[in-house]
């Protein structure tokens, strides 16, 4: 991938797309295509069209709803369709369009609920998901072996096509959906104690017994690995993203309540589901290539928290409350 490549970000109102059309720029790349108006990606012919008259070369697509316990227990139909229909419609339009790769971004949710830590990608399909999330994660699996068996299909010798899935652990970062109801754990844990702070109330409560162990990776650091996977990665396998650590939900609140200063009481209602009890991913293939995280853990939490001070505390649930306990997702 050349600095004045054609590059296509869909999805770049994510916090993942985001982010990766951020690095895009933050390393020098000059011809990340814009659209000039909104692309719905769950419409095929629009991203189409689109594909055939923006000529991209390189795809990251990063597309798609997600959410945290709550969102994919009150919404999986929702989740599973549209991740489901932008993925046909992405996929199946940059093969039409001949584009040179697509880097497609699964989910570490994809990996069975009783998966041996840490979670190699051969491990994918080999035991039942996460009940509480598994019409997402079937969703992002279609994705996966979309991908695979268009190279399967029409990779051929000359590899006409060239279509890669990378495995995120979980991601967090500025710019991160910080609605009580619908987002993952730290910006939920992040916007309950600051609110709790400033209300002076005396307890935060959060979801499941706080022993869940989860891996989280900085939006900056996972654009910076895709960017660098996009350039020279080709396996039809998929790839772990993930910084080689993990901690508990209990620890990771601790660890956001010094950031956040918040004084009060952290109780932990173990009446609500934990999800899945750990997810670490085996990440060495990316770490063979040179790959290392550019923030620490405390630091990427210490960036976020600044940013949501600062842009996005005008964020409103969509009953008007701040009362839905964090998800741990």
């Amino acid at each position: 991938m050349k600095k004045d490549d054609r590059i296509y970000v869909a999805g770049t109102e994510t916090l993942i797309g985001g982010a990766i059309q951020e690095g895009l720029e933050r390393h020098g790349f000059s011809n990340v295509i814009e659209p000039g108006q909104a692309v719905d990606l769950t419409n095929r012919g629009q991203v189409s069209e689109f594909f055939k008259a923006m000529e991209p070369q390189y795809v990251f697509m990063a597309a798609g709803k997600s959410g945290g316990i709550s969102a994919n227990q009150r919404f999986p139909a929702l989740l599973m369709l549209d991740n489901l229909l932008v993925e046909t419609s992405v996929i199946s339009a940059a093969y039409e369009q001949g584009i040179t790769k697509l880097l497609y971004l699964a989910s570490s949710c994809i990996y069975p609920k009783n998966c041996p830590q840490p979670m190699n990608e051969d491990a994918v399909l080999t035991g039942s998901l996460e009940p509480t999330n598994e019409a997402y994660a079937v969703a992002k699996i279609a994705g996966l072996k979309l991908c695979q068996a268009y190279n399967q299909q029409f990779g051929g010798d000359a590899a006409s096509t060239k279509f890669i899935t990378c495995i995120p652990a979980n991601v967090f970062g500025p710019g991160d959906d910080f609605d009580l109801e619908e987002s993952h754990v730290i910006p939920s844990l992040m916007r309950r104690m600051h609110e709790a702070k400033l209300s002076g109330a005396d307890e935060v409560e959060i979801w499941g017994s706080g022993t869940p162990r989860r891996e989280f990776i900085f939006s900056q650091d996972l654009a910076d690995a895709c960017i660098s996977i996009m350039t020279d990665y080709e396996d039809t396998q998929p790839i772990n993203l993930g910084v080689g650590s993990d901690l508990s939900i209990g620890e990771l609140a601790r660890l956001i309540q010094q950031i956040v200063e918040y004084p009060g009481e952290l109780t932990f209602n173990t009446s609500r589901p934990d999800g899945i009890p750990a997810k670490l991913l085996d990440s060495r293939k990316l770490i063979d290539r040179g790959w290392r995280p550019n923030s620490s853990l405390p630091q990427a939490l210490q960036a976020t928290y600044l940013w949501y001070t600062s842009y996005g505390q005008n964020i409103k649930n969509p009953s008007g409350q701040s009362t839905a306990p964090p998800n741990i997702n």
